[in-house]
């Protein structure tokens, strides 16, 4: 980001962007696009539908238009095609799941100065995620990856490979994918058992009941048996620490048969550890939320791939949404 270009109103910009964050978290939460669907309605009419007051709905609607997710005419309010595509609860592209993932965040990212200053995270450890937060957290996991697998999946060669373990996949997004592209390969997605609902609805979602199944377990305890010829990790390390990783990397290796192939998928960092900008600001993410998580760098991941015993460790060119990247190494 270019210093120069910073001013005094970039910079209030930028510290109030939270305001239309906000906005765009309660509208999703109240189900307003959804309210909508395709009708043409006053504030009125949507406040009914809401069981909602007149003021703070209308001040609702207002705002989502001017953001240019409503159209207003004549004082009536119609979902964009954007909203109707990725906001309706109905759509199959609908996003709102990511959306409240990110509403679920927003009171430990304002503590990010006690973070910052403790050096640990300010989200509670102890108790278990409410299952609303689960499934926010898991079938958000799914929207990105359904946006980010056109990607990546036809970037990487797996025609030769037969049996994939997808490690800590919750839903199991990105080895249907595989699946769908390689028909000879089948997969297991290794998750905690609360994860089996998601996966297996999606699965069946895809028709992919006999390629794909779900392998109950925790990999931070379990032993994982073999052989597979490919393991994919997607998303999974930037929550743990390097010494974690490395003994996460290192499971997965002793899962897979000689020639076999490990596969990292992170928001990977510039060497310089300052760029790019979202896996900078997602280290942030990990810090408020987790004891060591963090992202790491192309240069890090490498030297964690070489200590779990790969090799022949390259970077895979791929463009996601969200500057995340491709490591793989054989053995």
């Amino acid at each position: 980001m270019n210093p120069d270009s910073w001013s005094v109103g970039r910079l209030l910009q930028v510290s109030g962007s939270y305001w239309a964050s906000c906005a765009l978290h309660a509208a999703v939460k109240l189900g307003l696009f959804s309210a909508l669907q395709d009708d043409r309605l006053t504030a009125e009419d949507i406040a009914a539908r809401l069981k909602g007051s007149d003021r703070g709905v209308e001040a609702l609607l207002n705002a989502m238009a001017a953001l240019g997710l409503l159209a207003k005419v004549d004082g009536r309010y119609a979902n964009s095609p954007a909203a109707r595509a990725l906001l309706c609860s109905e759509s199959p592209n609908y996003i709102g799941h990511m959306i409240m993932h990110h509403h679920h965040l927003v009171d430990s990212w304002s503590r990010l100065d006690r973070a910052v200053a403790t050096g640990r995270p300010v989200r509670e450890q102890g108790a278990a995620p409410s299952a609303q937060w689960r499934e926010s957290f898991l079938m958000g996991m799914y929207t990105n990856a359904m946006a980010t697998a056109p990607h990546i999946v036809p970037a990487i060669d797996l025609s030769s490979r037969r049996r994939l373990l997808d490690f800590g996949g919750g839903p199991g997004t990105y080895a249907i994918q595989f699946c769908l592209n390689h028909p000879g390969l089948t997969a297991d997605v290794f998750d905690l058992p609360e994860s089996r609902p998601f996966a297996e609805k999606t699965i069946a979602r895809f028709g992919m009941e006999k390629r794909v199944f779900f392998l109950p377990g925790d990999y931070h305890r379990d032993e994982i048996d073999g052989p597979y010829d490919v393991a994919w990790l997607s998303h999974i390390l930037h929550a743990e620490g390097p010494s974690e990783c490395l003994n996460i990397l290192r499971k997965a290796v002793s899962a897979l048969e000689p020639g076999g192939m490990v596969i990292i998928h992170e928001f990977i960092l510039d060497d310089a550890m300052d760029a790019p900008l979202f896996p900078a600001l997602f280290s942030l993410n990990m810090l408020i939320g987790t004891p060591s998580g963090q992202a790491y760098s192309q240069k890090q991941l490498t030297e964690m791939l070489a200590a779990a015993g790969a090799r022949e460790i390259r970077r895979i060119p791929v463009t996601s949404p969200t500057d995340s990247g491709i490591i793989l190494g054989t053995l």
